[in-house]
């Protein structure tokens, strides 16, 4: 490139383009060689442009250029050396007398020292003699401290006190046998050593086993421990629990008696606790028996002395392994026992497994790890919800699932307090929570249809005041807060406080399963099965009983007693679910429902209501001798009325014993209406062809002397209640008063009539008309008249019957 370049700005002869060409290659060689380069680019340029001669005569001038360098170079430095031999020369005679003076302080120094190196000979000697003593010395103490060593290790070995035996051996083994003298020990000990750790591993292994053995009865028993004290918990705050509702009930009280409750309560609660503190003061440390019972000294101890052999992670398997299979084994269930009798033991078991395993969790020392624990609780409850499923599913006793629940319930609260989850268990019993009220709903059936059969309807009579209080006080269904005079007969029959009874025994067993089952809020449930209890169960067992069984009107009035009564003994039940499951009894009142068995109390009053029907009817089969076309109107009233009164007087008498007004006024209600209905029947019927207005006058005191009988009874009943009981006459009365009135056409005035006459049929009213024969100028005399003269009364009356026929 370079040479192009040249070529480009100059144009020199051929001559000297070859010449500056030649010396530039050679320039390039020079700096090539001087510089290390490969010269294989010069090659083979060389030979590319076929001028190799080049190449080599290029090669032998930078040769030529070098070798007189090298020349000149080895001229400089020769002359030097030429100098430096010339100064050696000159130091020659001064190496001589420097080298006899050498030799005489030699000689002078060998002739002193003679002495000197013998008596170092003899110095050696002896100091060599000393250390072999001194070696011999501490071979002697090393020996002395082996055997001392040996014969703690033994002593330790005889007491049992492995760890301190091992330490010996450690010691030995790390300190003194690589230093022992004597071979034959050496040997002796190297084999021993291992036999000694061998044989403690076994006896601290033995030990272990054994502990393994105890540990599941203690387990045992430290569950049923550790669950008793739950249940104690649990009924301390049951107790505190009904002496708070005590006091609640109580509120009216004095000041002073309030204050008493309280100190009382306070005393009480000061006692509980201390209770609670002795449960809770158990040893915390890491050996020893506290105060649950239970040793882990050869579990520690074990663990302690594998550790100290560096079998630490070999033990903690093992013991994880050997836990694990006593867990395994405690899950099997004997086939000869039923679950309900084995529970207990079962549940125990597995309670005082896990209480173990939590304080070696804590005292351990890393010999379980809370993984671990975690693994096997999870294998557990897995189990234990299956073995509940299963044995939940079969059985068919709602006690049995109670008893059962129950003890789960503690066995959670008691697994809870040590950190273990439960929420899977209180879950299963959740679940079963419908199987066990449908149980427990076809027991009280059963219980309900006992009792009904065995009540034979009649007033229950109470002797003794106890048995005032367990039957009335005890359910709330009585009428006043005095207490009677005994003997008492109560308004109701047997069959109220065994029914109250069972009622009360199924709310307080449905709230012991709902209670302390992860559920704090479970009135509502509580509630929805009390309402199927009592409309499903008790209901339906009154309607067979009413619909099967009754057939006088006493038992029809006492089951009517009993119903007014259970109306009251309802509010009850509501209340004391209310209290039980810890809700406040005004929150009660907002969820207010309608009467649960009012089919059975509207079934109970239909079958007093025909009853007393029929009776009346048997009375009212008189008014066939009434005197239809008397010639005189009658005072004292007809046959059959004063028949019906006396009988209505004494259902009066009977009936205010044990019904209440309400009832009562309902049962006289439907009994007149009938005797209004059957008068009015009568009339219309086809026994009676024709009246005259004697007869409807002699009906008019019949009708007043049940209004008499009505305003007698003035002290049982308000103004307004006697007041309805006469409109139970209405109709009879209007129809008398329409057949008395002047003014008759009255009836077709829709404003007069809706005032006066509402409870009259235009088609009984006409038929009834039809059979008026009145010789009088009294009757329907103005009928149709409007100040013209008046038309004859066969005339008048046609036309009035006319109108009717027509409005109708």
């Amino acid at each position: 490139m370079h040479s192009t370049k040249l070529r480009r700005k100059v144009v020199p002869a051929n001559g000297d383009l070859d010449n500056s060409a030649d010396k530039q290659d050679q320039l390039l060689l020079s700096v090539a060689i001087c510089n290390g380069e490969d010269l294989g680019s010069f090659v083979r340029k060389a030979f590319a442009s076929g001028k190799p001669e080049t190449l080599l005569h290029n090669l032998r001038h930078f040769s030529r250029s070098k070798e007189s360098e090298i020349e000149e170079f080895c001229k400089a430095h020769y002359q030097d050396f030429n100098l430096a031999v010339d100064d050696l020369r000159s130091l020659l005679s001064d190496v001589d007398s420097l080298k006899s003076s050498l030799s005489d302080s030699n000689s002078k120094l060998q002739s002193v020292a003679g002495p000197l190196l013998t008596v170092l000979d003899s110095y050696i000697e002896v100091q060599t003699v000393s250390r072999n003593v001194n070696l011999a010395l501490t071979l002697i103490v090393s020996c002395i401290k082996l055997m001392e060593l040996c014969s703690r290790a033994n002593h330790h070995l005889t007491s049992g006190n492995f760890y301190m035996a091992l330490k010996c051996v450690d010691m030995i083994e790390s300190e003194l046998l690589d230093k022992t003298p004597s071979s034959t020990l050496k040997r002796m000990l190297e084999k021993k050593i291992p036999e000694i750790r061998l044989n403690i591993e076994r006896k601290v292994s033995k030990e272990f086993g054994d502990w393994l053995v105890e540990i599941r009865v203690v387990s045992r028993n430290l569950g049923q421990l550790e669950i008793g004290q739950a249940s104690a918990a649990r009924q301390r705050e049951e107790d505190l629990r009904i002496k708070q509702r005590q006091a609640e009930e109580q509120s009216r009280l004095s000041v002073r008696d309030c204050v008493y409750a309280l100190q009382e309560e306070d005393d009480d609660d000061g006692i509980n606790g201390g209770i609670g503190d002795d449960v809770k003061d158990v040893d915390t440390s890491g050996s020893g028996r506290g105060l649950l019972g239970f040793d882990l000294t050869p579990l520690y101890r074990a663990y302690h002395i594998h550790q100290t052999l560096g079998l630490e992670d070999r033990f903690k398997k093992y013991y994880f392994e050997n836990r694990k299979l006593q867990l395994t084994s405690d899950f099997q269930l004997s086939s000869m026992t039923s679950f309900l009798e084995s529970h207990q033991t079962f549940f125990a078991q597995i309670a005082g497994f896990f209480i173990v395993e939590d304080r070696i969790l804590r005292t351990g020392g890393g010999l379980i790890s809370r993984m671990d624990v975690e693994n096997l609780w999870e294998t557990a409850i897995s189990k234990m919800c299956s073995v509940l499923e299963d044995h939940f599913s079969r059985m068919q006793t709602a006690n049995h699932l109670l008893l059962i629940k129950d003890y789960v319930s503690l066995l959670g609260v008691t697994l809870r307090r040590y950190g273990y989850p439960v929420d899977a268990l209180l879950d299963v019993l959740s679940k079963h929570r419908d199987k066990y009220h449908e149980l427990l709903l076809s027991d009280c059936r059963k219980q309900i249809a006992e009792a009904l059969h065995a009540d034979k309807f009649e007033q229950m009579l109470m002797k003794k005041e106890y048995e005032y209080s367990m039957n009335v006080l005890s359910f709330q269904i009585q009428t006043s807060d005095i207490v009677p005079a005994f003997p008492y007969v109560a308004p109701f029959s047997s069959s109220i406080p065994d029914c109250c009874r069972i009622v009360r025994s199924f709310i307080e067993d449905s709230v012991s399963f709902m209670s302390y089952g992860g559920q704090l809020d479970f009135f509502d449930v509580v509630k929805k099965y009390l309402d199927r209890l009592l409309s499903e169960v008790l209901d339906e067992a009154l309607l067979k009983l009413i619909n099967r069984s009754v057939h006088g009107v006493s038992q029809a009035m006492q089951i009517s007693a009993n119903m007014a009564v259970m109306e009251r003994a309802c509010d009850f039940f509501v209340h004391h679910a209310a209290q039980l499951s810890g809700i406040r009894l005004r929150m009660t009142e907002r969820g207010r429902k309608q009467f649960p068995l009012n089919r059975a109390r509207d079934a109970a009053e239909e079958m007093l209501y025909g009853l007393l029907k029929q009776k009346v009817d048997g009375f009212t089969t008189l008014i066939e001798n009434v005197n239809w076309m008397a010639d005189e109107p009658g005072h004292s009233g007809n046959e059959y009325v004063n028949e019906v009164i006396i009988y209505l007087e004494t259902l009066v008498s009977t009936a205010q014993q044990i019904l209440p007004v309400h009832v009562l006024k309902r049962v006289l209600q439907e009994v007149l209406s009938h005797i209004s209905e059957t008068i009015v029947g009568a009339l219309a019927g086809d026994s009676v062809k024709r009246f005259n207005v004697n007869a409807i006058m002699g009906i008019d005191v019949d009708i007043r002397l049940l209004e008499s009988f009505v305003d007698n009874l003035a002290s049982l009943f308000s103004e307004g209640d006697a007041n309805q009981l006469k409109t139970a006459l209405a109709e009879a009365r209007q129809l008398i008063n329409l057949l008395l009135s002047n003014n008759a056409e009255n009836f077709l005035n829709a404003v007069i009539r809706e005032r006066s006459y509402n409870m009259l049929d235009f088609r009984k009213v006409m038929t009834i008309s039809e059979k008026l024969r009145d010789p009088s100028d009294r009757l329907f005399g103005t009928f149709g008249s409007r100040g013209a003269r008046q038309n004859p009364k066969k005339k008048s009356l046609d036309a009035w019957i006319k109108r009717l026929k027509d409005v109708s």
